[in-house]
């Protein structure tokens, strides 16, 4: 099969006379908006690697020099006037058809061509390619060429109960992260070849089960910060930051530290007075009922509220008394709710004129 003559200046997007610094903006440009870690597209790896081989190529003074020499007569010279391999070129050098020297995840354009004189990292001792990340490198978060140096931050939401939020509890999640790729190791190839297992990324998707703990007294809204549990990298993972919904409880009212509680009473409890059992997050508690307690006064239980999560102690829970009118009367109920009304001669509205 007739190997494709590869415009490397097209490629790049740049004139045949554009110098080095020209190649190198828009081998910058297209390396970012092309990179497998950004790009959207389903070609973008092999859009990537071309812009790659094109600029290993433009940058190299050599190689430029040999690709310009040739320009799209290169078969000519690649097959030679015999049609044997090899052929002196009007530059005098020669050129290989086959896989001379080690060119690595190169085309095979590029092989034919320049396999003699190897990637620019590697000449022709097992050299593999060599990926020109500079200024590319802040924006996918690496450094160093391909090596992601730590992991990225994640977040995620969690919903945990009114209870849990009092006691502390611990949650188990199924993160999906970006991971080292197990077959590279995370160089991103193997062998000199991009790696078939993660397509030249160095990373992978990967899911795994996390156990964090939620401290006591969360409020909703607030994050929770695990240090090291999110993705991974060469320097450490990232960290997983949790943020905590607190569902809404049929009972209390969370304000603060404090919880509010309204509390049912009769009007014989609320006239005579009464020992009542009151509802709190540690279990039932006794409260006394003064006689004469009216409807909408607040009781404070010190200490029964939420969990400080920075300091000692523990909020309130303020009890709301509300006096409750039965809706329906027996014979019986109405004869005594009459012979009260005729004994209380004071009026409650008597203020209002």
């Amino acid at each position: 099969m007739a190997l494709e003559f590869k415009d490397y200046y097209r490629v790049l997007g740049v004139d045949r006379k554009a110098d080095d610094k020209a190649i190198k903006s828009a081998y910058r440009r297209l390396a970012r908006k092309h990179h497998p870690d950004v790009s959207k597209r389903t070609d973008a790896a092999e859009k990537f690697k071309e812009i790659n081989e094109a600029y290993e190529v433009l940058s190299d003074p050599e190689k430029r020099r040999r690709y310009d020499d040739l320009g799209p007569d290169w078969q000519r010279y690649a097959q030679g006037p015999t049609g044997q391999p090899g052929a002196e070129s009007p530059g005098g050098f020669r050129v290989e058809y086959g896989n001379a020297g080690d060119a690595g995840g190169f085309s095979d354009f590029f092989r034919t061509i320049f396999g003699d004189l190897g990637a620019r990292s590697g000449g022709g001792s097992g050299g593999r390619q060599t990926v020109d990340f500079e200024g590319l490198d802040d924006l996918l978060g690496r450094r160093g060429g391909r090596t992601r140096r730590r992991g990225d931050d994640v977040q995620a939401g969690v919903d945990i109960s009114l209870e849990e939020a009092f006691n502390g509890a611990r949650k188990s999640f199924n993160l999906e992260t970006d991971e080292p790729c197990l077959t590279c190791h995370g160089s991103g190839n193997v062998d000199g070849k991009p790696c078939g297992t993660c397509h030249g990324r160095g990373w992978q998707r990967a899911r795994r089960q996390v156990e964090v703990k939620i401290p006591a007294g969360v409020r909703g809204g607030q994050r929770v910060r695990v240090a090291g549990e999110s993705g991974g990298g060469a320097d450490g993972r990232g960290d997983l930051y949790l943020v905590v919904n607190v569902a809404p409880h049929q009972l209390f009212e969370r304000k603060g530290d404090d919880l509010h509680l309204e509390l049912p009473i009769t009007a014989p409890e609320a006239a005579l007075g009464a020992l009542i059992e009151v509802p709190t997050l540690r279990g039932r508690v006794s409260m006394k009922i003064p006689p004469g307690t009216a409807s909408g006064r607040t009781f404070r239980l010190p200490g029964y509220g939420m969990p400080r999560v920075k300091g000692a102690g523990a909020g309130d829970e303020l009890v709301r008394t509300k006096i409750v009118v039965p809706t329906s009367l027996t014979a019986e109920e109405r004869e005594l709710y009459t012979k009260l009304k005729d004994l209380r001669s004071d009026n409650p509205r008597a203020y209002l004129g």
